[in-house]
């Protein structure tokens, strides 16, 4: 059994939906076919959590404000997974998997 650990600042939106459908881009693909199957597991339990609480990425402004970020450590390393979810459809879109560096301006390249 897997134990879902995930530090948040606060719970205070509480958990109304959940989301039963999960979509991959092509890009995010592509990220998740170069990763390790350890990275594979933590990726996992990271799409599991937002799974269960779909704010827990910070929504992005601007440009890309259709954009959710959820930031979590994979291999002691901060790792940036870009998502957006639909409420009336209980969708989650899996958009960008990398570290910061250029991670929003290939966002903005592939949208």
């Amino acid at each position: 059994m897997l134990k879902l650990n995930v530090k948040l600042a606060s719970w205070k939106v509480t958990i109304l939906t959940k989301a039963t459908t999960v979509l991959q881009t092509p890009t995010f693909k592509k990220a998740v076919k170069k990763l390790k199957p350890n990275q594979k597991k933590e990726l996992d339990l990271a799409v599991k959590a937002l799974m269960i609480k779909s704010t827990l990425g910070e929504q992005k402004k601007g440009d890309l404000a259709f954009l959710r970020v959820y930031k979590f450590k994979m291999n002691k390393q901060l790792t940036l997974l870009g998502y957006s979810f639909n409420n009336g459809t209980l969708i989650l879109k899996l958009m960008a998997l990398g570290s910061h560096e250029n991670f929003y301006r290939d966002i903005k390249r592939h949208t």
